[in-house]
């Protein structure tokens, strides 16, 4: 038993279904063939009636015994054994590739099989093939699979990948059967679906929330869509239970209105606190100044469009609460966070010791920070009222305390959790994904993008830098996206640097920023207010909020990722001006390029980026085991998970 953990431990699998999946890659078939068949291995009986060498070369022929048909070999590397082993006169079982030349049998290089009648899989992994197959004899039976949930069919075939009685119930011309490939997608999934499941620990949370959210919602200068109000109503039945802390992803694609179910969320947390961590000084101040646009009252900063915004921020609601809301950055905070209702801020928020203890804990662009970083603030404001709970402030008393076992965490109560993201997944993602937690996908917008994405090439620029003359005119922005920021030989496009002067030489107000640059928040912000150009690396690629950009250019479009280049073409257009999309390349439009630039939704995105790459680079890049998914297509298969999940008694996402 010991030898065999140590064995799971070496393939760095965890449950007998890991192990159920490791299929065999081909068989050694010794079975006598019946009918001989050209171009394809065989196993003939047959009886040495020659020998001879040439050149350093054994030539022996045989008499098949099946056809009394002659058959001739020759092998390349001789030893003694080989003169010793094909004496004339010598009866074989031999197998090899069976072919033809001039109407005379070859087999070149045949093997003397001295076992007949058996299919032994043939296994690709670390350890030596007698310890796989002892494995798989030892633990791979009908009973065991039984006992992991499979059915009758499922179990069939598992048995007959691992133990075959013939190719013929396995192989359809050279590979598995089509039904066999539907079943290693359902066990593959069963098994992803059930190891997600056993991960997931749930604790009480620290209070059930039911703020009134009527009067803000009926106070908005829009209204909201229904996915918005969607998720905001899978939020509020999260936030109302104080048996269960929410463990919530919300997904939204570009432009999709995160920030209003953000700003729900907070007045659902009233009167307790919230906190929300951002990635970026920029995107901090973005979530802060719409805080204050829409919780404080009267709301006096910055409704910029229509009348009725305006009449509305003269005489504010009174039903509606005003909220004290904070932002924290590094030595730049605003207002006192340890009163606030609503504390917006960076990763500096995991340095203050003295942060109010919140209820409600949101994480925004939640892909940007590490696992340790979320946990570290879920854990920065949780710990407070595990500390409160036991009047228990004495900092050597902890240190004792951590040296017992921990029999707190049962009873542990922790914030309400909810991450934000605005890279869209496939469905079949986040039907696993919500394993491990629940999950809310935001796939329309609050109001229709007009963006014309187009392939251009040198050719085209002309006419590029008369559109681009045309949109400043009418004081929009233009944004320039460079693959990288000094010159080199491995790219064949202008870098940043290299390409700067000529924009600075030809337009005012040229802003320039990019991923090492110490001041790009500054720029940005700058830029926003009164630039005209905006020259930079993929830096801007999430969530800066830049209204009146209409433009962008993408140089050497073809390097990135179908993902990326959504977030970066949902820069412009985010008001519902019209707008453009230029993906600038040196080469021919390739079918990758030219179906992106036909798809506009984000989720749709995500899909058609797994068509064009490994569908295990997804759902943390790899199963458990280290393994990439190998039967199962995330962009094609969401039936086949929403089986797996119902045998599972899931409830669906």
């Amino acid at each position: 038993m010991e030898e065999a953990k140590q064995l799971f431990k070496k393939l760095k699998i965890h449950t007998l279904l890991d192990l159920a999946l490791i299929i065999p890659t081909s068989y050694n078939d010794t079975t006598l063939t019946l009918k001989p068949e050209l171009g394809k291995i065989n196993t003939l009986e047959a009886k040495v009636v020659d020998s001879s060498v040439y050149a350093g070369k054994l030539r022996v022929t045989f008499m098949l015994t099946q056809s009394d048909r002659r058959l001739s070999s020759t092998f390349f590397r001789v030893t003694p054994y080989h003169h010793k082993l094909f004496e004339v006169g010598t009866s074989h079982v031999i197998q090899g590739k069976l072919e033809e030349y001039k109407g005379y049998l070859q087999m070149s290089q045949p093997k003397s099989i001295k076992q007949i009648g058996k299919i032994t899989p043939k296994y690709k992994t670390v350890l030596k093939e007698s310890e796989i197959s002892a494995l798989i004899e030892l633990y791979i039976s009908e009973q065991n699979l039984y006992n992991e949930g499979l059915d009758s069919k499922e179990v069939a075939t598992l048995m007959h990948i691992h133990f075959p009685k013939s190719m013929e119930e396995v192989y359809d011309n050279g590979s598995f059967k089509a039904e066999f490939v539907t079943v290693l997608k359902f066990v593959e999934a069963y098994n992803h679906l059930k190891k997600l499941r056993g991960k997931r620990a749930d604790f009480p949370a620290l209070h059930a929330l039911d703020g009134d959210i009527k009067p803000f919602v009926d106070n908005l200068p829009f209204t909201l869509t229904e996915e918005q109000q969607a998720v905001i109503a899978d939020i509020q039945k999260d936030l109302a239970c104080d048996e269960k802390a929410a463990k919530r992803m919300v997904v939204g694609d570009v432009g999709s209105g995160k920030t209003m179910v953000i700003l729900a969320s907070v007045m659902m947390a009233l009167p307790y606190k919230s906190i929300l961590m951002a990635p970026t000084s920029l995107l901090a101040l973005q979530l802060y100044e719409e805080a204050c646009k829409y919780l404080s009252s009267p709301r006096e900063s910055g409704d910029n469009d229509s009348s009725a915004k305006a009449d509305k921020s003269l005489s504010p609601d009174p039903s509606v609460p005003s909220v004290n809301i904070a932002l924290v950055m590094q030595g730049k905070d605003r207002g006192t966070y340890q009163e606030a209702d609503f504390v917006i801020g960076t990763h500096a928020l995991l340095y203050k010791d003295d942060l109010p203890e919140a209820s409600l804990v949101m994480v925004d662009e939640q892909h940007r920070f590490g696992t340790k970083q979320r946990a570290s603030l879920e854990a920065l404001v949780s710990s407070k009222s595990s500390l409160r709970e036991s009047g228990d402030n004495d900092s050597s008393t902890k240190v004792d305390k951590s040296l017992s076992p921990d029999t707190s965490t049962a009873t542990a109560k922790k914030p309400h959790f909810i991450q934000f993201s605005a890279t869209p997944i496939p469905r079949t993602q986040a039907m696993m994904e919500s394993e491990l937690l629940d999950v809310s996908l935001i796939t329309t917008t609050p109001f229709e993008r007009e963006v014309l994405t187009q392939t251009i090439t040198k050719q085209d620029f002309p006419n590029l830098l008369t559109h681009i003359k045309e949109e400043l005119a009418q004081e929009h922005q233009v944004l320039i996206i460079y693959p990288l920021v000094e010159e080199s030989t491995e790219v064949p496009y202008q870098s940043l640097e290299e390409s700067r002067e000529f924009w600075e030489s030809k337009f005012d107000d040229v802003y320039v920023t990019h991923g090492k640059d110490k001041k790009k928040e500054e720029v940005l912000l700058e830029f926003r207010e009164k630039g005209n150009i905006l020259l930079a690396t993929t830096v801007v690629e999430v969530g800066i909020s830049l209204p009146k950009l209409t433009l962008i250019v993408i140089v050497g479009a073809e390097r990135l990722g179908l993902a990326t280049l959504h977030q970066l073409r949902g820069r412009v257009g985010r008001n519902g001006l019209k707008s453009w999309c230029y993906l600038y390349s040196n080469f021919k439009p390739s079918e990758r390029l030219t179906q992106f630039c036909q798809t506009t939704n984000g989720f749709d995105i995500a899909k058609l980026d797994l068509k064009f790459r490994d569908s295990g680079d997804i759902l943390d890049g790899t199963i458990q085991s280290g393994q990439k998914f190998k039967w199962l297509d995330m962009g094609e298969d969401e039936e086949v998970v929403a089986r797996a999940k119902n045998r599972l008694g899931s409830v669906g996402s």
